[in-house]
């Protein structure tokens, strides 16, 4: 038998390589808040660190419109919650008539805990053939807490 370790972190970085989408050149962003020092772009575009981060509390929305359908295969969401305890949910739905109806793609809890599940990483493999609208809601504590939603990372392909 031939067997081999591999490291963790190569792992990762492997799931990050492919052919992502230019969202910054198709796509116009909708969101329902943001704070200044963590913008929705730190988490579309590649090379930027901070993340988005809502500007409050609350359930929040980031959609985006696409000028011209997509096809897309994969979309892989990051979150970080390295200070608080709580459960988050999220929901990915796409529409492929400009936002007139939506197709719930997944709907996903996660317990977020500092001392054991600080993040939490999805990799969607998807056959969605003409995106033109990609709707994310997050509610950021199930429980009505005041924790504020945010997004590592959003990558298309």
């Amino acid at each position: 038998m031939r067997k081999r370790i591999i490291d963790p972190v190569q792992q990762k970085t492997a799931s990050l390589e492919g052919d992502w989408l230019n969202v910054e050149g198709l796509a116009e962003v909708e969101i329902t808040s943001e704070d200044a020092a963590h913008p929705i772009e730190a988490a579309l575009v590649s090379g930027r660190a901070s993340g988005w981060r809502a500007a409050g509390p609350g359930k929040q929305t980031i959609r985006l419109l696409f000028a011209q359908p997509q096809r897309i295969r994969r979309i892989w969401l990051s979150f970080v919650e390295p200070q608080r305890e709580r459960m988050q949910e999220y929901v990915l739905r796409w529409s492929a008539d400009g936002g007139q109806s939506f197709r719930e793609i997944v709907r996903q809890q996660w317990n977020f805990s500092p001392q054991g599940a600080p993040s939490q990483t999805e990799d969607h493999h998807v056959e969605l053939p003409a995106v033109t609208v990609l709707e994310l809601s997050i509610i950021p504590d199930t429980s009505g807490g005041s924790a504020v939603a945010s997004l590592d990372q959003l990558r298309l392909a």
